[in-house]
């Protein structure tokens, strides 16, 4: 080769490092040279040659990366540009008869990429893999290459995609985008791609296979998993890869559910907007726009929640224009026809109401197009709420029949809500509702599923707490007493006297009437005119007998009130009692209605065989009580009893009202209620000396009160009844959090109880104790006291854990770890600002005596290692004796990995003392002297701030990975450098600046070349 080719050559790749040239017509300048050689061996090696320079530079520099580009579009370039099909036929007919290669260099580069990838240097890895994603992906869509090529490519990328560096694994997987084969059950690629999604520690690397990873029946799962990822970038892009690649029909009912309720609830706002703006449209676009299209396939019945927010979602990103669209379904009286109603649609206006009516003025008028008046919106109601039918026990059987009611149910229950949206300003229609909502409580064939919702929405337009309690006491007399008619059967022997009567009547009527005509015949006409007289009064008599007996043979109906004590009836007037007792305001005491109700209705229903009317009897009778402290301590005893005695999902009902009595009067209540009242469950043996201690910090209460209580919530922590126990763990967490209790042992206990694999499948425990522990250790200097006094406790317990207990599972660095970092006294949200010893120095105190205690046990190399990951106050005092017990460590442990930590410890205590004092004394003397020192010494200067900085750096964050400049290099997300605070550049300053840093390859060519 010419002295000319060289040059050229040369100058193509110091031409490539500039961003600004132009690509295509250097690439086209040396492909013609290339063309023109008969020799392209020389070509290949000096070609190689030159891009070595660029492989062994891993930083992303912007030189380097024109050069990997430059080079990639020069080699895909010898490929033939994408033709017709026709064209394409007779090309794949010429390739079978011509199996050999047209493209050499392409071959040559594919092969020296393919010899390099299993280089030493991790920077000639990274290269390589970049420089085969970009051939591969600058080739045409219809490229081929050669099967044994394909197969090399294969495997090295099979390799890399395990690599130790991140970057590496990202370009390898990236490379192997091409070599999908989605309809093969056994393709390696996606299996590969399947695993690094599960498997692989790096966020970047997860979301590259992400990016690339092909969809199909097998691979979705996968995806829909890091939905759920711990990184936030990960789960963004995995909705935007199901919005772009995935159909809506491609997915389940549940797989819709969950991904909606998983993004429109998740922490991070940025993976909401995702949802927003590319999900949600995506599959609306899929639908042609039917929101309602869309709501079919949620199921809305079983998810209205996520649905109603999937809807609001949609109504933030429309138009006013398109809100309205939709309102043709409405009739003439702005309500929907009973006959086109459907779960979906009456969901769809409740929630545009709902929506409208929450944009306050900007959505009145709209608002008013598509909602009546209040008067006619009641009778609408009361129309359809009346047809609901009343199903019998054989209707109940028909499947078919149950589902129907199930779905007017449903409907009536948004309709209901909708009453919200009213305009109830005006008296007369809020007076028409309110009639409604009061006849249809007071009707037997309203479903009692709708009670409760009912008794709210009545509550709701009655701002009076005692006008409140009148209206649903009438409401629940009319309930429980209704008039009734009852028909009185005919007395016989009243009848049998009336008979009597009426003989004796007309035996003197004939007597009379007998002597009438004697006298008339006698001519004794005033004797026959009084008989008249008498014989009239007769008649009169006997007509009125026969008349009190015609009406005493027919019975007689009577309006009558008939206590009706079945428990659909108790259940349903509990379910309006209770819910008048939440709207109360809880300043509101219990008046004479209330009592009544309480002695009436609530208390013997405790005591009713049907579960159902227990637990509701149970919820009013605890919120009862928390109007008034004198019913507290009067039933207080009675809810202890049915938390341990009754049903699973009684207790539950009865232990939050306990824990509600708690949190609101305090365990000073429980003296007040006396002690020949109070319950004592029996202690366990292994439990006595725990939980009696646990009963501290309550003040003058008795102590068997309080720990009788306590005992049962701890017996409860034990309880095989997940529920039971969850909410046993979240009352007690609420008690702590408000400071109503406050003791180490019981926080050991949900600790360990956090860290059981038993509850590894209770979520609701999981999160909330996950929540608790972040927000009580951070809340108060005290409460890490608590948390500190947990330590070795729990360390105990769980070293101590037999083989057979769950316990022995748990890993016991983490847990240390969390009580560690729970501890940090930068963790508070109000740090005090008086320099007051840390939580952390009576923690290293208490684990150094552990280690002194017994210097050959396992745990002391867990206390070692836990021991440089505290952060330590300066006071002096405090170090002094932490550095006595450490030299006495020094000398008795022999373990050599705690043997290093320990000294480590001393050299950085000791060290940090020895600048404290250099520090004190530059700053006793005068400012002439310090500066005459500084200038005598300057290497001093500089050495101790060093110190300095290295032992704070220590104690705040524990250890450092000492790979500072190559971890930042990684594009894992993970490593991210603390942020300084520096003063902001001028523009011009920082392109200098930019501009220095750049790496050039032109010096390291030139080298070469005057080398060689």
């Amino acid at each position: 080769m010419t002295a000319d080719s060289e040059i050229e050559l040369k100058e193509a790749f110091q031409r490539a490092q500039k961003g600004h040239n132009n690509k295509a017509k250097l690439v086209a300048s040396l492909k013609s040279r290339y063309n023109k050689l008969e020799d392209k061996t020389l070509f290949h090696e000096e070609f190689v040659h030159y891009l070595k320079y660029a492989m062994i530079v891993y930083k992303r520099e912007p030189a380097v990366e024109n050069v990997i580009e430059f080079v990639a579009k020069f080699a895909t370039s010898f490929q033939p540009l994408p033709n017709s099909e026709d064209e394409q036929q007779e090309e794949e007919e010429e390739e079978e008869e011509d199996d050999e290669d047209d493209h050499p260099f392409l071959s040559f580069i594919f092969n020296f990429l393919l010899e390099s990838h299993k280089a030493n240097s991790h920077a000639v890895r990274f290269r390589a893999c970049q420089l085969i994603n970009k051939l591969l992906g600058s080739m045409a869509e219809n490229a081929q290459i050669d099967d044994d090529l394909f197969d090399r490519i294969h495997q090295a990328m099979l390799v890399r995609v395990t690599d130790k560096f991140p970057n590496v694994r990202i370009q390898a997987a990236l490379a192997m985008t091409r070599l999908q084969q989605p309809k093969d059950p056994d393709c390696p690629t996606i299996n590969a791609y399947m695993l690094i999604l599960e498997n692989d520690s790096n966020a970047e690397v997860r979301r590259a296979v992400l990016s690339c990873i092909a969809m199909s029946p097998r691979t979705l799962p996968k995806v829909l998993k890091r939905t759920r990822d711990i990184k936030e970038n990960v789960r963004k892009l995995a909705y935007q890869v199901l919005s772009e690649k995935v159909h809506i029909k491609a997915l389940t009912i549940a797989q819709r559910v969950g991904l909606l309720q998983q993004g429109l609830h998740d922490t991070s706002e940025s993976v909401r907007d995702i949802v927003c703006s590319r999900l949600l449209p995506a599959w609306l676009l899929r639908l042609d726009g039917n929101v309602i299209e869309l709501l079919h396939r949620l199921d809305v019945e079983n998810c209205t929640e996520t649905a109603m927010k999937t809807l609001k979602a949609i109504f933030k990103t429309m138009p006013a224009e398109e809100l309205l669209q939709n309102r043709a379904q409405l009739d003439n009286r702005k309500v929907i026809p009973e006959d086109a109603m459907t779960c979906e649609n009456v969901l769809y206006w409740r929630s545009l109401c709902e929506f409208l009516k929450g944009k306050g003025d900007d959505g009145e008028e709209m608002l008013e197009q598509v909602l009546p008046d209040a008067a006619t919106y009641g009778d609408y109601l009361f129309g359809y709420l009346k047809a609901v039918p009343v199903l019998t026990e054989e209707q109940r059987a028909d499947f078919n029949q149950l589902e129907l009611v199930m779905t007017k149910e449903f409907i009536s229950q948004h309709l209901i809500h909708l009453i919200g949206c009213l305009d109830t300003n005006e008296e007369g229609g809020r007076k028409s509702v309110q009639a409604v909502l009061q006849e249809m409580l007071a009707l037997t064939q309203t479903p009692s599923s709708l009670v409760s919702l009912l008794t709210e929405k009545l509550l709701a337009l009655i701002p009076d707490d005692q006008r409140r309690i009148q209206t649903v006491a009438e409401i629940i007399s009319d309930v429980r007493e209704p008039i009734m008619e009852v028909s009185q059967p005919v007395d016989e022997n009243r009848s049998r006297r009336q008979q009597v009567q009426l003989a004796e009547v007309k035996v003197r009527l004939m007597e009379a009437k007998q002597d009438l005509e004697d006298c008339i015949a006698a001519q004794d006409f005033s004797r026959a005119a009084e008989l008249k007289d008498s014989i009239a009064g007769l008649e009169d008599q006997r007509n009125q007998v026969l008349q009190e007996i015609s009406e005493s043979s027919q019975p007689v109906d009577r309006e009558v009130r008939a206590e009706k004590n079945d428990p659909e009836t108790l259940l349903r007037c509990l379910t309006m009692c209770a819910e008048l007792l939440k709207q109360m305001k809880i300043k509101t005491r219990t008046g004479p209605t209330i009592s009544a109700l309480m002695s009436s209705l609530v208390l013997p229903s405790i005591a009713n065989a049907h579960p159902a009317v227990r637990n509701m009897a149970v919820v009013c009778l605890g919120t009862c009580t928390l109007h008034s402290k004198e019913l507290a301590k009067t039933h207080m005893v009675l809810l202890l009893q049915i938390a341990q005695l009754d049903e699973v999902k009684i207790r539950i009902s009865a232990l939050r009202a306990i824990i509600d009595l708690l949190l609101l009067f305090g365990f000073q209540l429980l003296s007040e209620t006396g002690s020949t009242q109070t319950i004592q469950p029996p202690l366990s043996p292994h439990r006595q000396e725990g939980d009696a201690a646990s009963g501290e910090d309550k003040g003058n209460i008795p102590e068997d009160s309080a720990q009788s209580v306590l005992v049962m919530l701890s017996e409860f922590l034990d309880s095989e009844m997940s529920d039971l126990r969850t909410e046993t763990a979240e009352g007690l967490a609420k008690l702590m959090y408000t400071g109503r209790i406050s003791s180490a042992k019981l926080l050991s206990r949900l600790v360990l109880l956090w860290y059981n694999p038993v509850t590894e499948d209770d979520v609701r425990l999981r999160h909330c104790l996950g929540v608790f522990f972040q927000l009580y250790a951070r809340e108060s200097r005290v409460h890490q006291e608590v948390v500190e006094e947990t330590f070795l406790p729990t360390v105990r317990t769980l070293l101590n854990a037999p083989a057979t207990s769950p316990l022995a599972e748990v890993d016991i660095n983490n847990v240390v770890e969390l009580l560690v970092d729970l501890t940090r006294p930068s963790g508070l949200i109000k740090p005090s600002a008086n320099t007051e010893v840390c939580v952390h120095d009576y923690l290293a105190v208490r684990m150094c005596g552990e280690m002194l205690k017994d210097p050959t046990a396992p745990e002391v190399r867990l206390y070692a290692k836990t021991l440089s990951n505290l952060e330590l106050c300066r006071e002096e005092t405090v170090r002094d004796d932490l550095t006595t017990l450490l030299q006495q460590l020094v000398q008795v442990v022999k373990d050599r990995v705690c043997l290093r930590a320990l000294e480590k410890m001393l050299h950085q205590l000791m060290d940090s003392k020895e600048q404290a004092e250099v520090v004190n004394s530059s700053a006793l003397q005068p400012l002439g002297v310090n500066a005459d020192v500084a200038t005598e010494d300057p290497s001093k200067s500089a050495k101790r701030p060093k110190r300095g900085q290295r032992k704070a750096s220590t104690a705040k964050g524990g250890r450092r990975p000492s790979r500072k400049a190559e971890s930042s290099e990684e594009s894992d997300g993970e490593n991210v450098p603390e942020s300084v605070l520096v003063l902001r550049s001028s523009r011009r300053a920082k392109t200098a600046a930019l501009e220095k840093t750049k790496l050039d390859l032109n010096p390291l060519i030139n080298q070469e070349a005057n080398v060689s």
